[in-house]
């Protein structure tokens, strides 16, 4: 059946709202990140070793655990978008290579393959993300010494 008009702009908008989430997170501009999510959005990053909140929280919490990495790059793709009005649902893949700085300079890279769980939601000023699940799928290489969680 074909898209609407209306269904080919949403999905648009929506790739551009995922994508403007990438480039906030990977070159740390945290007030292009506040244009990606309603003000009291659900966010659950546990899966990756992160928090669940409201947005602000977590947003702080972005804040701080992203500053430790020099480098970040999310790729994302096979975006699975299911529209409903002025509500849709999304699943979305990532993998996302990070960098964290070793004593001697260079980087120990790791990769996180991951599914964003979304439920979004059109405002007066477009698509934000109303809810987000980060499913962890894979961690390709090990965490830096530095991150890693001791065991007793």
């Amino acid at each position: 059946m074909p898209l609407s008009l209306q269904e080919i702009s949403d999905r648009i908008e929506i790739n551009d709202l995922l994508t403007r989430y990438t480039t906030a997170i990977d070159t740390k501009d945290y007030g292009l990140l506040d244009t990606c999510f309603l003000p009291d959005a659900e966010l659950d990053y546990v899966s990756s070793g992160g928090i669940k909140g409201a947005y602000p929280e977590v947003r702080q919490w972005l804040e701080k655990a992203l500053s430790a990495f020099p480098m970040t790059v999310h790729y994302i793709s096979n975006s699975v978008i299911e529209l409903k009005g002025d509500r849709a649902s999304g699943k979305t893949l990532v993998n996302n290579p990070m960098g964290f700085p070793k004593p001697d300079g260079s980087l120990h890279i790791f990769t996180v393959g991951a599914y964003y769980i979304d439920e979004l939601v059109r405002t007066e000023e477009g698509w934000r993300i109303a809810k987000r699940i980060e499913e962890q799928v894979y961690l390709e290489g090990s965490l830096p010494e530095a991150l890693q969680i001791p065991t007793e």
